[in-house]
């Protein structure tokens, strides 16, 4: 398909795009005091994106001389990035951290973000997932580093951009080593391509493929590509740190699978990487150690903290490790199961950020002590609080449950082979509780009673209960949820 003839399928980002120009437009012609008013416009604009893509979420086909595709897989992916995109713009409007700041080009960088996250789970060519990664990662530094008067919000965009440049780089060079091998860029000819390698190739291939890892564990804060995580997280404003959590690591997630599933797998029937593998490498060992490293460190790491922040950061780590331990088994069912987690991380995760900025804009601290009594002093803010931190150690009945249920399900229906690793990520969730259990205590039973209760403003109330909501209810039923990801696991597949 030519590049015109792409341009018709393309409407959404289309759409996208001219939402971020008028946008930049709009915010120079206006007052700095008015400049908010820019998130509401992105907020519509998202919708009517979310729109554009719900109309072509059953096309399948290739766009830009097969450098993109679009399927119901990556129109199920850019609809949740713009939901959490959506729920951190409102949110964000309400943050007392932007008061000082002129607001507009920060919704205008979110709105870029978005666009590049869209290509992160279109994409099908390395030269595309490279340039994804990047537009994706620049606008991040900016706004980690967005609290320009705020020393530790400095810290984080200098620590975000060093890690950022040095996993960047290491990608390109095994990029560079995956098309000395096969001669291409494009995810169908490399797999044709690995299909024709002798065992020979193996141990560059091996490198290659590695390389382009700490790219993509760079994006889902995989150990050992996690270094930036704590930092970032605690020294950028909150609402980008919820940002952060949910959006881009929904994208690296739709892009690491598209990956391994069209490259090194069939491609089709999602047979597994042990199974349906092209090239005799220990993918499904690498992929079981990663995860393990990652969620056990995140656990471990987590209890030491006292900033609520921090972690919370180290909290995201292990549940990448979470859905990482469905990534060996590379099937129908794993892939199902991680797009089912993605959804109720969001919610639950989003919830947690959400009232670290209330308490933020309440007592102005993000430590423990800072929620000592809270829940007697903010009740709602206290009993949702509580809700999330359940929801994440994947207690029932909430929607952390019937996430993780459904990881250790797929790793189950994997074979033997797979056993292991729901003993090993049932020991994790173990230790989880003892920090989430942690922030119950303090908010409860640590601090003295109030008589007087504080009542969040409208907006944050709504935006918690919009969270909190659909974290109880989606542990009773998730049917909806369950039909929506059942539907959206199509792929656009091409044999060469």
């Amino acid at each position: 398909m030519t590049n015109l003839q792409s341009l018709s399928f393309y409407y959404p980002e289309l759409i996208l795009i001219g939402v971020i120009l008028v946008a930049i437009i709009y915010d120079l012609s206006i007052d700095k005091s008015k400049s908010g008013n820019v998130g509401w416009f992105l907020v519509a604009g998202l919708l009517a994106v979310a729109g554009a893509i719900y109309l072509q979420e059953n096309t399948l086909t290739t766009l830009f001389t097969n450098a993109i595709v679009l399927d119901p897989f990556a129109s199920f992916f850019k609809l949740i990035i713009i939901l959490a995109t959506i729920f951190v713009s409102i949110v964000s409007l309400q943050s007392g951290e932007l008061n000082d700041y002129r607001k507009g080009e920060y919704f205008t960088l979110l709105g870029i973000i978005v666009f590049g996250l869209f290509l992160m789970v279109s994409t099908v060519d390395l030269i595309m997932v490279y340039l994804s990664i990047e537009i994706v990662s620049i606008m991040s530094f900016i706004l980690a580093g967005y609290l320009k008067q705020n020393t530790r919000s400095n810290e984080a965009g200098l620590k975000y951009v060093v890690y950022g440049a040095f996993s960047s780089g290491i990608m390109l060079f095994g990029l560079s080593y995956v098309y000395g091998l096969t001669g291409s860029t494009n995810y169908f000819e490399i797999q044709h391509a690995i299909s024709n390698l002798d065992s020979g190739a193996n141990t560059a291939l091996l490198m290659a493929m590695i390389m382009l890892l700490v790219g993509f564990g760079y994006k889902i804060s995989a150990v050992p590509f996690h270094f930036w995580t704590p930092d970032v997280y605690e020294g950028a404003p909150t609402t980008i740190t919820a940002f952060l959590s949910v959006a881009p690591k929904a994208g690296a997630f739709a892009m690491i699978i598209r990956f391994f599933n069209q490259v090194f797998a069939d491609g089709g029937a999602m047979g597994g990487l042990n199974e349906t593998s092209i090239a005799t490498l220990p993918w499904a060992t690498i992929l079981s150690l990663l995860a393990i490293i990652t969620m056990t460190l995140g656990n471990v790491v987590a209890v030491q903290q006292n900033n609520i922040k921090r972690m919370l950061a180290y909290s995201s780590i292990a549940h990448a490790g979470y859905m990482l331990l469905a990534m060996p088994v590379m099937s129908g069912d794993s892939i199902y199961a991680i797009m089912i987690y993605l959804v109720m991380y969001l919610f639950m995760n989003l919830g947690a950020f959400f009232v670290v900025i209330t308490v933020k804009n309440t007592t102005g601290g993000e430590t423990f002590d800072d929620y000592k009594g809270l829940g007697w002093k903010m009740p709602i803010v206290g009993v949702v609080m509580t809700l999330f931190m359940v929801s994440l150690t994947g207690l029932p009945p909430t929607a952390g449950f019937i996430g993780k249920f459904y990881i250790f399900a797929s790793l189950i229906k994997g074979g033997s082979q797979f056993y292991w690793l729901v003993f090993i990520g049932g020991i994790n969730s173990v230790v989880s509780l003892y920090y989430y259990m942690r922030v119950i205590k303090v908010m409860f039973l640590d601090g003295e009673r109030s008589e007087r209760f504080t009542q969040p403003p409208t907006i944050m109330t709504i935006m918690l209960l919009v969270t909190a909501i659909p974290t109880f209810l989606l542990g009773i039923y998730w049917t909806p949820v369950s039909d929506w990801v059942q539907n959206s696991l199509v792929f656009f597949i091409q044999t060469m």
